[in-house]
């Protein structure tokens, strides 16, 4: 899977409505068939900072949503209500979906 983590630093006077700003984007991203997930985070330490997690099943998947009509729109949309360009660390994991994190391993509560 191509697995992605991008910080968006939004203008403070759009920091609250960001959800709202990239709901259409969000939505339509979710909706791609190779999207696995696509979910923003807000920073507990700069409120005007976003933390999006993104993975699409494939490179197939990851071009199909760089080449979609969403993401074009978005390119356009977006970035006036951004205080700088966006920082991403893009890879290709060997996995297709989250692990389980073994050493906080919550014991069976059944």
């Amino acid at each position: 899977m191509i697995f992605i983590t991008a910080k968006f630093r939004v203008l403070p006077e759009h920091a609250d409505r960001w959800p709202e700003i990239a709901g259409d984007f969000t939505r339509d991203t979710r909706a791609e068939p190779g999207c696995l997930w696509f979910d923003w985070s807000r920073s507990v330490e700069d409120p005007a900072e976003y933390v999006l997690v993104e993975a699409f099943r494939d490179e197939e998947a990851g071009a199909a949503h760089v080449n979609s009509p969403h993401f074009r729109a978005a390119q356009r949309t977006l970035p006036p209500h951004l205080a700088e360009t966006p920082r991403i660390v893009n890879v290709n994991v060997p996995q297709g979906d989250w692990s389980l994190l073994g050493e906080m391993a919550v014991p069976d509560q059944g």
